[in-house]
């Protein structure tokens, strides 16, 4: 079997840092009304600014796949270029399309001649699941080279005319036209960006060895979390988009993503934890083996709860090897922790042989990726 190492990485971000005040003016007004949940999410998860594919005037900018591009991009220069690329593994949770493929519609842009294409789906997993994919791959001897990303572009899926039609709907019905909290808490909490590596059978010079990969699902035991294209009946189960009429897709706001912000608070660190320490069980090492930790936590309410969670549960993280970038990048979904590598990477503050836990949860349904990397 052959080493697996990182030897390029980079990050796209779209257009200018969104601060606080300016989101609802990018995203737009529901029903004419300011949204009172805004200051709510925003307080709890104290990410400052964050990017959109939006530009001044409100217009779109990048598409999904054209962020992922731009990353893939920005890994090559005249050594290696985009028709070098071997293997191209795209995750993202929030595709331009049902179909063709993320990983498809991103080489369509590429132009970089014939190679093989994996689109894992799902949420923040997604983009771990498009690495391990790629380290596999490299692994068994199918290829010399893979570029793996992560993205997202769900500024466009939280705009406020997405949701109109059902505020309308609700009016004409002569409900409260309030939108439920479980659709618009994600408004506050996600923005767009991508990031791309590259992986190599040999390290080419300062590198980060992949050592293993692990995953770990808990849907057999847990109801849906996050999800879109589908609503959540009482008894706990999504009835699909194409179960509905037409008309109900924009009445009930199906494609819209939803969380289900109960569920998400009672176990998304419990099981985080639980599946942590498997990882580290099975592969035989503690929290002394390792001097960074990189865990993708979609708000800092999270933060400290984890800390907490950690020593509880006997594995207690000292606070110096944590290191976030949230607040600034904002929630990038399943790029988040390629963007959070990328500035580790470049602060110049790793030394050779230093250990990197990646920590990556996906509450969608309970999913959990971990990576263990070395500094060549």
């Amino acid at each position: 079997m052959k080493d697996v190492y990182i030897t390029r990485i980079a990050k796209f971000l779209p257009n200018e840092p969104i601060d606080n005040e300016q989101m609802e003016e990018k995203l737009g007004i529901i029903n004419g009304k300011n949204s009172k949940a805004r200051r709510i999410v925003l307080r709890n998860n104290q990410i400052k600014t964050r990017y959109y594919a939006i530009d001044a005037n409100g217009n779109i900018t990048h598409n999904n796949a054209q962020l992922t591009k731009e990353a893939i991009e920005l890994l090559c220069d005249d050594t290696f270029t985009t028709k070098d690329i071997e293997l191209l593994s795209c995750g993202t949770s929030s595709p331009d399309q049902i179909l063709p493929s993320h990983a498809s519609m991103v080489h369509g842009f590429l132009k970089n001649g014939n190679l093989e294409v994996n689109s894992p789906s799902g949420a923040c997993c997604s983009g771990m699941n498009a690495l391990k994919y790629g380290f596999l791959a490299i692994k068994a001897g199918q290829v010399n080279n893979a570029v793996c990303t992560g993205s997202e572009r769900t500024s466009t899926w939280m705009k406020s005319d997405i949701f109109e039609n059902e505020v309308e709907h609700l009016k004409e019905l002569e409900e409260n036209p309030i939108l439920a909290f479980n659709k618009e808490f994600l408004r506050w909490m996600l923005s767009d960006g991508s990031g791309a590596v590259l992986l190599e059978s040999e390290p080419n010079g300062t590198a980060l060895k992949i050592e293993w990969m692990e995953g770990y699902s808990y849907a057999f035991e847990m109801e849906t979390c996050m999800y879109a294209g589908a609503d959540k009946l009482e008894n706990g189960h999504l009835k699909p988009w194409s179960e509905y009429p037409a008309e109900d897709w924009a009445n009930k706001s199906l494609f819209a993503m939803k969380q289900d912000v109960k569920l998400l608070g009672e176990n998304i660190l419990g099981k985080g934890v639980d599946s942590l320490k498997m990882a580290m069980k099975k592969h035989h090492i503690t929290t002394d083996d390792f001097d960074y930790y990189l865990p993708h936590i979609s708000s800092y309410y999270f933060k400290e709860n984890l800390y907490e969670e950690l020593k509880q549960q006997g594995v207690e993280i000292p606070w110096e090897k944590w290191f976030m970038n949230l607040s600034k990048v904002g929630n990038v979904g399943a790029a988040s922790i390629f963007v959070m590598l990328e500035e580790l990477v470049s602060s110049g503050q790793l030394n050779k042989g230093d250990k990197i836990l990646l920590h990556v949860p996906e509450s969608a349904r309970f999913s959990y990726s971990y990576a263990y990397l070395t500094v060549c």
